[in-house]
Parts: C-alpha cells; sequence; structure tokens
C-alpha cells in the first residue's frame, strides 16, 4: 500500500462507487488485488461494489474470480463469451453498475488500490472525471514510448492537456459516463467526451507498481490504434451533424490541386510547346477531379445516413443542459 490506513478514510457520504475491472490472464494477481480493495473499503461505511469482467481469460482467472463471488456479495464476475477487449469489458462493467462514482482500473496490480479515496474525493469536490497520472511510471521503455507518442497525440488533437491519458486509473461521475457507447479503443477518450461536453476535468498523480505477474498486453499497435480513434471522435464531436463539411473541406482542397495541374499543363502547353499527351499531366489533373467528385458523394451519402439515424430515431442535434425560467 502506498498510504498508511489513517490517510484512506474515504468521506461517508452518500455516492456509490462501483470498481470496474476487465481481466484477461491475471490469475496470480486477482486475489491480492481483491484483498487490498476491501481492506480500502474496510474503512468506509459507503455503498460499493467490485464488478471483474472476464474477457475469455484462457488461464485459472475465471474460477478465482467465482470463488470470490461466491463468498463476498460486494463483488460480481461477468464472463463474456468471446474475447472482446478492454473496451468492451469496461463498457459491460460500466452498463452493469449500479454506483454514482465510477472507478476503472487494471486487473494486473499496477494500479493501486489506495489511491480510490483520492480519486473519489476530487469527484466529491465537483469534477466530472479525475484521471490518474502516472508520474513515476514503472515499466519498461518499450511500454513507455509508444504511450508517450500517443499522449502527445490526443493532446494535439482534442486540446484536453492530461498527461497520462492511457492510465485506466480514473473516477467518474455516472451522469457523465452513461449513455456514451464505447466502441474499439475508445475508453481511453472518456474524458474528452466528457470535457467537450462542458465536464471539469482534473488529474491527480497516482502510484504506479511494476508488474511482477503475467505479460503485459499493451505494444506499439495502439499508436496506431489511437491515431484511427482520434480521426473518429473528432469527426463524431466537429461534424456528427454536419458531415458533407468535413468530406467536402478535402473535396474542394483535391478540386484546387487538379485545378493547379490544368493550370501547369497548359502552360507546358502554350510556354515551353509540350503536347497535352506528352506529359502525365492532364491524366493527374482529371485524376485529382475524380476523387473529389467521389469524395463530395461521400459526405452526400454520410449527410443522408445522419438524418436518417436522427430522425428515424426521434434524436436531436443537442443536448440541453438546463431551461431557466418560464
Amino acid at each position: 500500500m502506498s498510504n498508511s490506513p489513517a490517510n484512506l478514510k474515504i468521506n461517508s457520504k452518500k455516492n456509490k462507487i462501483s470498481v470496474v475491472i476487465p481481466v484477461f490472464n491475471e490469475e496470480e494477481n486477482i486475489r491480492p488485488l481483491y484483498r487490498e480493495l476491501k481492506e480500502i473499503f474496510s474503512f468506509t461505511d459507503r455503498e460499493y461494489e467490485i464488478i471483474f469482467v472476464n474477457d475469455r481469460s484462457i488461464d485459472n482467472s475465471l474460477i478465482e474470480l467465482t470463488k470470490i463471488a461466491h463468498k463476498d456479495s460486494h463483488v460480481r464476475v461477468i464472463d463474456f463469451w468471446t474475447k472482446s477487449g478492454q473496451t468492451a469489458a469496461l463498457s459491460a462493467g460500466i452498463d452493469n453498475s449500479s454506483g454514482d462514482i465510477i472507478i476503472p482500473m487494471d486487473g494486473d496490480l499496477q494500479n493501486d488500490p489506495a489511491d480510490i479515496p483520492l480519486l473519489v474525493s476530487k469527484i466529491e469536490e465537483g469534477y466530472a472525471v479525475v484521471s490518474g497520472w502516472r508520474k513515476n511510471r514503472q515499466d519498461p521503455l518499450m511500454r513507455i514510448f509508444p504511450s508517450a507518442i500517443a499522449n502527445w497525440l490526443i493532446r494535439r488533437v482534442t486540446g484536453v492537456t492530461i498527461h497520462d491519458n492511457g492510465c485506466s486509473l480514473k473516477a467518474y461521475r455516472r451522469e457523465i459516463i452513461e449513455g456514451i457507447q464505447l466502441y474499439g479503443e475508445m475508453h481511453r477518450f472518456i474524458f474528452v467526451y466528457a470535457s467537450w461536453s462542458g465536464g471539469k476535468v482534473t488529474e491527480v498523480v497516482v502510484n504506479h507498481r511494476p508488474r511482477k505477474n503475467g505479460v503485459s498486453k499493451y505494444g506499439y499497435s495502439r499508436i496506431f490504434k489511437v491515431i484511427l480513434d482520434l480521426y473518429v471522435i473528432k469527426f463524431l464531436h466537429v461534424y456528427i451533424s454536419r458531415p458533407i463539411h468535413f468530406f467536402g473541406k478535402y473535396a474542394f482542397r483535391t478540386f484546387f490541386i487538379g485545378f493547379i495541374f490544368v493550370i501547369w499543363a497548359f502552360f507546358e502547353k502554350f510556354v515551353n510547346g509540350h503536347s497535352f499527351i506528352s506529359t502525365p499531366l492532364p491524366i493527374v489533373s482529371a485524376l485529382f477531379f475524380i476523387v473529389g467528385f467521389q469524395v463530395i458523394l461521400t459526405g452526400i451519402i454520410a449527410e443522408l445516413l445522419m438524418r436518417t439515424y436522427y430522425e428515424s430515431q426521434g434524436r436531436k442535434s443537442y443536448r440541453i443542459k438546463n431551461i431557466i425560467g418560464g
């Protein structure tokens, strides 16, 4: 533990806490993690639940989880039919939780349960999301380096200045996370949605411990996943109700490049005396014009899909926070 029990007492307020833990092949870590969580919650009389989501582990993780769940009514285990990934596991855990404060964390013992009271106290100060910052990260360079690149990309694209976006240990108010549909690797961007929706986001330095058992599931491939997901969330946030503007922007850039090649071809013809058929410029310009038209058509299709999405479900393209007066 990183803190003494005297510092671990959680304010006895009404907020119920749900801890959500995705698990994949962590049989040696499950019981120690459970014991640490129980110790933390022994210092409060508030309601809590611990939800483990077994993502089709091929070791004895499910056996260990089942034993714990049978002995402790605070523990629930969700077992997937097929391996679905961390985002799906978190989504299932959140959907099946009942807490006012949701705290996801990894099942590998690198996140310290002793940091939970700090996260909860910041939430109860009025923040919508509190993100853990592994300032003194205990991982090999092959994990730290791709994570640093991913963090830089996320800060640049989203404008949300969180140091450690990849830290699983976070705390969310239920109202800010409820209704968010998570796909792909989108769990790492929940704080971005919260910030863009007007929620207050902060971060706190948390203890990070070296992995003792099991094998890491992360690598350099996460950089490419982050890049693709960043494009998606940026599009969904800025252009979901007007996709033609997104596609139109790139279409007109393509048209402009094609027009430059047309001017170049005429310059070669009438100034340098080169025939149109002696240079590839007309073909290149035609290619850019064709691509531009295809992008425009894609935008129109996206616009039709967007309107179908909203109108068929009676959805609005806005969310009202409050109505005052009248």
